[in-house]
């Protein structure tokens, strides 16, 4: 993920450098002047919760690994001016989190994996720079809403179905003849806590300590999504 990260900071910033050469044909040249734009969204995910323990009978809880998770979504944009669009992107991410409780006392661990399908609607503001050749980088940000439509109860950890959170990011609009390619990196940062402390669906008593061992949770995600348009 991290090379992925490199490789798009340094395409954005390609322009600067050669903005002497020669211009070339351009492909869709009035595609930037449309009112509105429509397409579909194709990627993946990592998926993070910020923990914050509270030391309830010596447990404390980590996240030691990431898995990737599959993201599909819809796009819609709209025209602002020259340098602005408005854009919205319902998304679907699929992914899982895995936790390490582990004991101060005891040094004993106990394992869970909490799988999530978040529902996300982001409203983001694209600002895009100068469009150069067949390729025109641009930076967002913006707010989103989610449901986790994946939520298993009776386990050790239950999440609160919504969400709410900032996003950021940046990627490259790519003019080929017939369609519009953007790779794209987003860094979305939820802002309340989902983890559900009261627990009524709890069945084994045993696991209650667990949830009470977190004060709160608060979502991270990484995704690099491809949109075609």
């Amino acid at each position: 993920m991290r090379k992925i990260y490199i490789v798009l900071a340094g395409l954005f910033f390609v322009p600067e450098g050669i903005s002497a050469q020669e211009l070339r044909l351009r492909n869709q040249p009035f595609d930037d002047q449309k009112q509105y734009h429509y397409g579909i969204s194709i990627g993946m995910n990592v998926q993070d919760i910020l923990l914050t323990n509270n030391g309830i009978e010596s447990l404390y809880a980590t996240i030691p690994g990431y898995s990737p998770g599959f993201s599909v979504g819809l796009l819609g944009d709209l025209y602002l001016n020259p340098f602005l669009n408005l854009r919205f992107s319902p998304s679907l991410h699929l992914g899982e989190k895995s936790f390490v409780f582990v004991d101060g006392f005891t040094d004993e661990h106990y394992e869970t994996i909490v799988r999530s399908s978040y529902l996300s609607f982001p409203l983001d503001l694209k600002m895009r720079a100068l469009r150069l050749n067949n390729y025109r980088p641009y930076l967002f940000a913006g707010v989103y809403g989610a449901v986790d439509l994946g939520r298993k109860a009776d386990e050790a950890l239950y999440l609160n179905p919504f969400d709410f959170g900032i996003s950021v990011g940046f990627g490259i609009d790519y003019y080929l003849p017939i369609i519009k390619v953007c790779p794209e990196l987003r860094f979305s940062f939820g802002m309340v806590d989902i983890i559900e402390h009261t627990r009524v669906d709890l069945t084994d008593e045993s696991l209650r300590k667990y949830t009470a061992a977190i004060a709160q949770g608060k979502t991270r995600m990484i995704s690099l999504v491809f949109h075609f348009d």
